[in-house]
């Protein structure tokens, strides 16, 4: 097996060069690649991934301009060559140590999708808004399609490369969280959840996702809930 991660990337000069170092350094249980999509960044991340370090298994995708974090998924996943992907931002509010926790119930045939569980137990870090915001729109989901998830926006997401591909996901921005996650519960795929460390950041440290969001989010979800068969 071999696993895609997935970096899209805008404007994260101060975090992209950890960001790599990190991910690349974590002992995976199968071969890996990480592909890493420069989404327009206008500041210096796009000088700092041409002078990355030489690693075989990394490879850099740029965008002549921003197009959302949805559109530069879909890059990723175009070019992605493994047999199963995860996504993990360069924000390093994830930690890729945890992606062998994911990546277990699919080894030992658990598991196709695998959800990396955010408990938002024990940070003081934490916007309360942006906590509620999750649950509001993780509750929804639940509602709509007689699920019980803990966590639709994680980052991490694990699942088939081509399943990926055949939900035709639309989202050229954060809706693609939701959308993603709508299309598996419109086809009764229910997430295996593992929980995962998180250190969210502030907005002052460059945190992009809004409110406005988490309404296109809940209005993705209610498209995916009613749109004919």
């Amino acid at each position: 097996m071999k696993l895609s991660i997935l970096m899209p990337v805008y404007n994260e000069e101060e975090r992209i060069a950890e960001a790599l170092k990190q991910a690349l350094a974590v002992n995976y249980p199968c071969e890996i690649e990480l592909v890493v999509v420069n989404d327009g960044s206008r500041d210096g991340t796009g000088a700092i991934l041409d002078g990355a370090a030489d690693d075989a298994r990394l490879r850099v995708i740029t965008h002549s301009r921003n197009a959302g974090k949805g559109a530069a998924i879909k890059t990723a996943v175009d070019s992605a060559e493994g047999d199963y992907l995860v996504i993990l931002d360069a924000d390093l509010e994830y930690d890729p140590m945890d992606i062998p926790k994911l990546l277990d119930p699919v080894l030992d045939g658990r598991a196709e999708v695998v959800y990396g569980n955010r408990t938002f137990g024990s940070h003081s870090a934490y916007s309360f808004w942006y906590v509620m915001g999750n649950k509001a729109v993780t509750t929804a989901a639940n509602v709509l399609f007689n699920s019980y998830i803990g966590d639709l926006e994680t980052c991490f997401k694990l699942l088939p490369v081509e399943l990926y591909r055949s939900l035709e996901i639309k989202s050229r921005g954060f809706g693609m969280e939701a959308e993603v996650t709508g299309k598996l519960l419109r086809r009764k795929i229910r997430p295996y959840e593992v929980p995962i460390s998180y250190r969210a950041r502030g907005r002052e440290e460059g945190k992009k996702i809004t409110w406005k969001d988490g309404v296109e989010a809940l209005w993705i979800l209610g498209r995916e809930r009613t749109r004919k068969r």
